[in-house]
């Protein structure tokens, strides 16, 4: 006896609704209004069918344009992520050097341009 199965729900927009295909399972189509009503949209028309699911992996599908610009943010974003990470790693290595030649808080505060808290927490960790 098979168990539930993991099934994606392919979903794009058309007249103001989502449209759904399950490739997993042959004939089975719904809509929704949102993205966050497909999953249970799914379960209902696959239970229709006499079918049990695991887990609904949504995939929304957009048109061309906007999936380019979609991707655009998403790196964009990364890279955001990852210089911030950076520039956290930067920060505590200056105040680390800052301080062990003596400097004040408060003066590698005003050096690096962050509070005397600030530079009191990185040098503790």
């Amino acid at each position: 006896m098979r168990g539930p199965m993991n099934v994606t729900a392919a979903a794009e927009r058309s007249g103001g609704r989502w449209s759904v295909e399950v490739p997993e399972i042959p004939g089975l189509f719904t809509q929704a209004r949102r993205l966050d009503q497909v999953d249970a949209m799914v379960r209902d028309a696959a239970g229709m069918l006499g079918c049990e699911i695991g887990t609904v992996t949504v995939e929304p599908k957009l048109p061309e344009r906007d999936e380019r610009m979609l991707a655009e943010l998403l790196d964009a974003r990364k890279r955001a992520s990852e210089a911030q990470s950076r520039a956290s790693s930067l920060t505590r290595d200056v105040v680390d050097a800052l301080r062990a030649q003596g400097m004040t808080v408060r003066d590698v505060a005003a050096v690096i341009g962050v509070t005397p808290q600030r530079v009191s927490a990185l040098a503790n960790t």
